[in-house]
């Protein structure tokens, strides 16, 4: 059996929010308020910056101290934008990246400034006619640089560098631009997690500093919580969900996520939530408290056994 859920990390699209939906529904929200009232800490990890993410989860209630993973593990801040952790892609390195994978898709770098160009690209009628959602929600921290290299600094301060890249394009081409820059000189200069919705045949490679991913985020995060892998549960429906997915004790893969993303669940043991169209993640978090209701009402003695 295992023990008490203390931490839960839980992907943002195609995890927490419904298909095609930038806010959460009623079921999610109270699910949500529920697992924090009883003392489990619920960390949103997603590959959105935190300028992106946090505005969902704002008027639901929620704890400010909730603990939001962003960009794929490079930010690590709260609900109310206490920072905890934060990682940086070496300018140089994104200069070289910009060349290598610029001929597979729209290119997009973000920076940590908590201001207006935040995120960095070339060609803005490129990306909207791929990402039109993401262009019109992000538009005001867009900034155009043409070349891109342009807008990278020297290096010489990392607090200036940006904290991840993307790559974008459809699911062949990311697939490539993968291999690509996985056979090429820089692949041990950076880490890549590849995201894909072939239901629109969209797919991302996020570009990121060595070492870093969600799963590497979430385990600097439960140290920090003094919670242990067994007690940590992450829910998410997507490749760049594996590291930690893999990391947790206690795993969760949505109906929604790819065939192959399932099948692999089914190999590792992990169970399978209802879609995020069917409140999936509410579903999960009801099932937690009741089970640790259980096993209060059933004392030490008979949980024991």
């Amino acid at each position: 059996m295992h023990p008490p859920v203390r931490l839960v990390a839980v992907d943002m699209d195609g995890t927490l929010l419904p298909s095609f939906a930038q806010a959460l529904t009623g079921r999610t929200a109270r699910a949500l308020r529920a697992a924090q009232r009883a003392g489990i800490t619920v960390a949103l990890a997603t590959g959105r910056r935190q300028a992106f993410a946090a505005p969902i989860l704002h008027g639901h209630d929620l704890r400010a101290d909730m603990p939001l993973i962003t960009s794929n593990g490079a930010v690590t801040r709260t609900l109310g934008g206490e920072a905890i952790d934060r990682c940086h892609l070496p300018a140089p390195v994104a200069r070289e990246l910009c060349g290598l994978l610029r001929p597979f898709g729209t290119l997009v770098f973000t920076f940590d400034r908590g201001e207006d160009g935040e995120l960095v690209l070339e060609e803005m009628e490129t990306a909207h006619k791929r990402m039109t959602v993401w262009v019109e929600a992000n538009r005001h921290a867009i900034r155009v640089a043409r070349p891109l290299e342009s807008a990278l600094p020297d290096g010489k301060n990392p607090d200036d560098d940006p904290i991840q890249g993307m790559v974008c394009g459809s699911v062949d081409q990311m697939r490539a631009a993968e291999k690509t820059l996985r056979e090429s000189a820089w692949a041990a200069s950076c880490e890549c997690a590849r995201t894909e919705y072939p239901a629109r045949d969209l797919s991302i490679l996020d570009l990121l500093p060595v070492g870093v991913s969600k799963g590497w985020a979430l385990a600097r995060l439960a140290g920090r919580l003094g919670v242990n892998r067994l007690e940590t549960m992450a829910i998410g429906d997507n490749w760049n969900d594996l590291d930690m997915l893999e990391w947790a004790g206690q795993s969760i893969v949505m109906g929604n996520a790819a065939g192959e993303l399932r099948a692999l669940a089914r190999l590792r043991g992990w169970k399978q939530a209802p879609p995020n169209d069917e409140d999936g993640v509410a579903v999960i978090l009801e099932r937690v408290l009741e089970r640790q209701t259980d096993r209060q009402a059933a004392g030490p003695a008979q949980v024991a056994q």
